[in-house]
C-alpha cells in the first residue's frame, strides 16, 4: 500500500486522487450494495465506501466484517461529497483489518459510573479525544507566552517534607523509612529558584487529599505556576489575565475544529481574550452575595456555591481581591494599607466555572513569616529551609497557581473536570 495519509490530510486532496489511511472503525453501516465505515484517527473521522461495481467483492466482504473499534488500513479514491462527514468520501479499493476488535462495550447511554470503569475505552470517544487535543494546545501556548515573558522553565520535586496549604489535604508518602508527602504546590521550590533565575514557571502534577468531591475537584491534576522576583501583587495580576487571554486567544484561533466538537460557543469565549479584566474586592464580593440573598457573612470562606453565583454578574474572568488574612496560607504578605487583609487574589472564570487562578504577593520578612507559621501550629522546623530565603537576600516577589483541568472545563464548555483529563483520580476510586 501507499504511504499512509491523516483523515484530515485526505479531506485536502482533489477528487480523484488515491490515498490510504488507517485507524479506528468508528461507525459502521451495511445497505448491501454498499457499505459504509466511518474511520477515526487522531486527526479527525473519515467516510469510507465499498461498493459494488467499484469495491473487489473480497473487499466489500472485509468492510462487512469490520468491527467496531476495529483496527483498520483502507486504501482508495477520494470523492467529494456533501453528505459525507467533512464533505468527503474515500471509494474503498483496498482493506485490510489489522485488529478485529470484539463486541464493543460502549454503545451509547450508558451511565458514568460504568464509562468510568472502563475508562481505558471511553477516552476514544470524540469529544474526549477532542479535550486531549485542546489540552496539548494549551500546553505549547502556556509555554509560548512565558517564552516571550522571558520567564525559565523549572522542574521542582513531588516529594516534599512540608505542607504548601495546609496538612489536612496532604498525601503520606513512606520515603525509605521517613515521613514525606505527594507535592500539594510547586511554590516554595520556585520562591528558592527566583534567587537565581528571577522569573520562573513550571507545568506539573499536584496533589491535594481533600474531602471535598465535586464537579471541580481532582486527587491529582495539573499545575501551572509561577513566581518572580520584585513583583508585587498588581504586576502578577497583570501576568495572570494576560497569560489567560493570550491562551484563550489562541486557542480559538488555532483550536476551531477540537471546540467545534466539543460543541463549545466560542462567542461565549471572545470578550475573555480582551484585558483587563474586571476586579472586586472580597468584601464588595459578600455584598454582591448578600444581595443577592446568599446567606454569607463577612469572614467566611467562598466555596463552589457562592463562585457560581458571583460569576453571574461577569461575562469574563475577574478578579477577587483582598481577602481577611485568616482565610488565606500563612505565607501570604499582609496589605500594609489594609491591615487584616492579605495581598492575594483569586481568577473566577465566568459561566459559573469558579476559581481557575490563586496567587499573592509573598511574605518577605522572615522574622514576620516565623510568626505566622508559630500562630498557625505549624512545626518551624519544617519549614526552617523555607525561612533561609528570607535570611539570605530576600526580596519583595509573588507567584500564582493555575488549574489546568479547571481552566479546560471553562475553554472547553465542559461540566465536569473528569472530562478534562484521561484518567481522573477521585477518593473513592481510581480509574483504571
Amino acid at each position: 500500500m501507499a504511504e499512509y495519509m491523516s483523515t484530515r490530510d485526505v479531506k485536502r486532496l482533489e477528487e480523484g486522487s488515491k490515498a490510504t489511511v488507517r485507524g479506528w472503525v468508528y461507525r459502521w453501516r451495511d445497505l448491501g450494495k454498499r457499505v459504509f465505515i466511518v474511520v477515526r484517527d487522531s486527526e479527525g473521522i473519515l467516510q469510507l465506501v465499498a461498493s459494488k461495481g467499484f469495491t473487489p467483492e473480497d473487499v466489500i466482504e472485509k468492510a462487512r466484517r469490520a468491527s467496531i473499534e476495529s483496527s483498520i488500513i483502507a486504501e482508495g479514491v477520494v470523492r467529494r461529497d456533501r453528505r459525507a462527514p467533512g464533505g468527503v468520501e474515500l471509494r474503498l479499493t483496498n482493506l485490510e483489518i489489522v485488529g478485529h476488535a470484539e463486541d464493543f462495550p460502549i454503545k451509547g447511554g450508558e451511565g458514568i459510573d460504568y464509562l468510568l470503569d472502563i475508562r481505558h475505552l471511553w477516552i476514544r470517544s470524540r469529544k474526549l479525544t477532542a479535550m486531549w487535543r485542546l489540552r496539548h494546545k494549551a500546553f505549547e501556548i502556556f509555554r509560548e507566552f512565558f517564552k516571550k515573558r522571558g520567564y525559565w522553565e523549572v522542574s521542582p520535586p513531588m516529594l516534599t517534607q512540608a505542607a504548601v496549604e495546609g496538612g489536612a489535604t496532604l498525601f503520606e508518602v513512606n520515603f525509605f523509612g521517613k515521613k514525606a508527602y505527594l507535592t500539594q504546590s510547586a511554590q516554595f521550590y520556585l520562591e528558592a529558584l527566583i534567587f537565581s533565575l528571577e522569573r520562573v514557571w513550571t507545568l506539573a502534577p499536584s496533589f491535594r487529599a481533600e474531602r471535598s468531591r465535586t464537579r471541580r475537584h481532582l486527587y491529582e491534576y495539573w499545575h501551572l505556576e509561577a513566581e518572580a522576583a520584585w513583583e508585587r501583587m498588581d504586576g502578577m495580576m497583570r501576568l495572570v489575565e494576560d497569560l489567560v487571554a493570550y491562551t484563550v486567544g489562541r486557542l480559538v484561533e488555532t483550536a476551531h475544529e477540537e471546540l467545534e466538537v466539543l460543541g463549545r460557543n466560542v462567542e461565549a469565549l471572545e470578550p475573555s481574550r480582551k484585558t483587563p479584566y474586571p476586579r472586586i474586592t472580597y468584601e464588595e464580593a459578600i455584598n454582591i452575595l448578600k444581595r443577592k440573598g446568599v446567606k454569607v457573612e463577612y469572614g467566611d470562606d467562598l466555596g463552589a456555591d457562592e463562585e457560581r453565583i458571583l460569576t453571574e454578574e461577569f461575562e469574563t474572568p475577574f478578579f477577587i481581591t483582598h481577602f481577611p488574612l485568616e482565610l488565606k496560607s500563612f505565607y501570604m504578605k499582609e496589605d500594609p494599607q489594609r491591615p487584616g487583609h492579605a495581598l492575594a487574589f483569586d481568577l473566577l472564570a465566568p459561566e459559573g466555572v469558579g476559581e481557575i487562578v490563586g496567587g499573592s504577593e509573598r511574605e518577605d520578612n522572615y522574622e514576620v513569616l516565623r510568626k505566622r507559621i508559630e500562630e498557625r501550629g505549624y512545626n518551624v522546623d519544617d519549614y526552617q529551609w523555607y525561612l533561609d530565603l528570607r535570611r539570605y537576600g530576600s526580596v519583595p516577589h509573588s507567584g500564582f497557581g493555575l488549574g489546568v483541568e479547571r481552566f479546560l472545563m471553562w475553554v472547553g464548555g465542559r461540566d465536569h473536570i473528569r472530562d478534562t483529563i484521561p484518567f481522573p483520580r477521585f477518593r473513592d476510586r481510581i480509574y483504571p
